[in-house]
């Protein structure tokens, strides 16, 4: 299942950006924070699972690392990116962040977004996932978690 919503999202992504290409304004080219770059914190009200690790409730430090997974067909390298969430200056997840520039986010996430600087962090419908959102310098950085089972 996350797989086809991150597949969907890369899709739209992948859709904005040949849309964006074929309008006769250059595009301008954006990209994510530097590596190991704090994008803030976030609170967690349920335990969630981040690449195979347990996070249980609890404020945690998001940081942007220099990891990338390879990317997709029609993918660029700056759309996916590592996070790691950081409790009492130890990483204790990490998980895949999609990196939505400011301008096409409308196109990709629906829903109340977070202040410029800022995080939320939502159940999403279903409650099959939790989404932890958050806009850190005209980038928004979609990460999506599953909930912990029992």
């Amino acid at each position: 299942m996350k797989h086809v919503l991150v597949g969907a999202l890369v899709g739209a992504l992948a859709l904005s950006a040949s849309l964006g290409a074929q309008t006769q304004k250059p595009a301008q080219t954006q990209k994510p924070a530097a590596a190991s770059n704090s994008l803030g914190s976030v609170t967690l009200k349920t335990a969630v699972m981040a690449d195979g690790q347990r996070l249980g409730a609890g404020t945690y430090q998001v940081r942007l690392t220099n990891d990338s997974p390879k990317p997709g067909v029609g993918q660029t390298p700056e759309s996916e990116r590592y996070v790691e969430f950081v409790s009492g200056g130890k990483v204790v997840g990490r998980e895949v962040a999609i990196v939505v520039p400011q301008a096409d986010v409308a196109q990709v996430a629906k829903g109340p977004r977070p202040a410029t600087g800022g995080s939320r962090v939502d159940m999403l419908k279903g409650n099959d996932y939790v989404r932890v959102w958050i806009n850190h310098s005209g980038m928004n950085y979609l990460v999506h978690l599953p909930p912990a089972k029992g």
